[in-house]
């Protein structure tokens, strides 16, 4: 966990009966603390002040391509240019790997817009076929004019579990072109410097797709 990383706290909410998801970055440490910033409802996008004692768990994306997660307690707050809330620093022992990040991916229909970003093409919408953490499937809709090794901008729409939606502004390569006269034809797109945090949005929503399939079958 290095300064600058982002994590994602979950933390149980009384009077809702539910747990609560919020964003934060990790601003400073010690031997001891991670400072964050006051974190973020992912939902309502309001700051949070939680007060000393909360127990939490957090989640944050490391260089080994995987998500780790913790759990830890507000132990102070600290004043300053960017006021700061203090966690505990877990030991190593008390990290534990989710899943390897490269990468999950799921079969699902999310809108996203394609744009080229050297005017190759008319801009389009469409529906994904799959995605995941590195690079999405989309469907080209008929009279679309779309080759490999072309570079794009993609507008994602991501629809979570907690109702709220996420926007994603990506970029991206055309890798491959799959024709198929019994499906549509559909094309493989690998993404490009991705910043973490929507990395780990995309992450996250196939987690959730994943876990909602597997309710779906124990039905």
């Amino acid at each position: 966990m290095k300064i600058g990383a982002f994590l994602t706290l979950e933390v149980f909410n009384a009077e809702s009966g539910a747990n609560e998801m919020y964003r934060c970055k990790i601003i400073d440490k010690n031997k001891k603390y991670l400072f964050i910033d006051y974190p973020v409802h992912v939902k309502t996008k309001r700051t949070q002040v939680f007060t000393i004692g909360t127990y939490l768990s957090a989640e944050y994306i490391e260089k080994d391509q995987s998500i780790y997660r913790f759990n830890t307690i507000i132990k102070e707050k600290r004043k300053g240019k960017i006021p700061a809330l203090a966690l505990r620093l877990p030991e190593k022992e008390q990290i534990q790997r989710i899943q390897r990040r490269q990468y999950v991916r799921v079969e699902t229909a999310v809108d996203v817009a394609i744009h080229s970003t050297d005017d190759a093409f008319a801009p389009f919408s469409t529906v994904t076929v799959d995605i995941s953490g590195g690079g999405l499937s989309i469907v080209v809709p008929k009279g679309v004019q779309l080759n490999e090794d072309v570079n794009v901008t993609l507008y994602v729409v991501l629809h979570m579990h907690s109702g709220d939606y996420q926007y994603l502004t990506l970029s991206g390569k055309v890798v491959r072109i799959i024709e198929d006269e019994r499906k549509a034809r559909t094309a493989s797109v690998k993404l490009l410097s991705i910043d973490s945090q929507e990395q780990q949005e995309i992450i996250r929503y196939c987690f959730e797709k994943q876990r909602e399939a597997r309710q779906k079958e124990m039905k």
